[in-house]
């Protein structure tokens, strides 16, 4: 059996080598080994393009509205020792005064 990494496209294992290029025979998509290595972490930015990471402290730079209550999170709230997860929402948090939440990356700019 081959040591050949999954498509990053579509995650097909049916992958080939084709010179110096990896190829999917179901998408066609073809890379270079180092891109592989590049993509397997994508990092999440915040909205000034700072790269991220759990334990980070950061501020809030717009008003967020907390979804089923009367709360807002205000400009400038500082937000310690996030946690960063995957999907829609990137960053797991606990806020004072409000608990639990997560929020998008974008709303954030990482704290000096």
């Amino acid at each position: 059996m081959s040591d050949l990494p999954a498509c990053p496209q579509c995650g097909s294992t049916f992958t080939y080598e084709d010179g110096s290029l990896l190829v999917c025979p179901e998408c066609a998509h073809e890379w270079t080994a180092n891109e592989t290595a590049r993509d397997d972490a994508p990092a999440i930015v915040d909205a000034n393009g700072n790269a991220l990471a759990d334990g980070d402290t950061v501020t809030v730079i717009k008003d967020l509205k907390v979804k089923g209550s009367s709360h807002v999170v205000k400009v400038g709230t500082k937000v310690k020792n996030i946690r960063l997860v995957g999907g829609d929402h990137d960053i797991d948090c606990r806020i004072d005064g409000i608990g639990a939440m997560k929020l998008k990356s974008e709303f954030v700019r990482k704290a000096q």
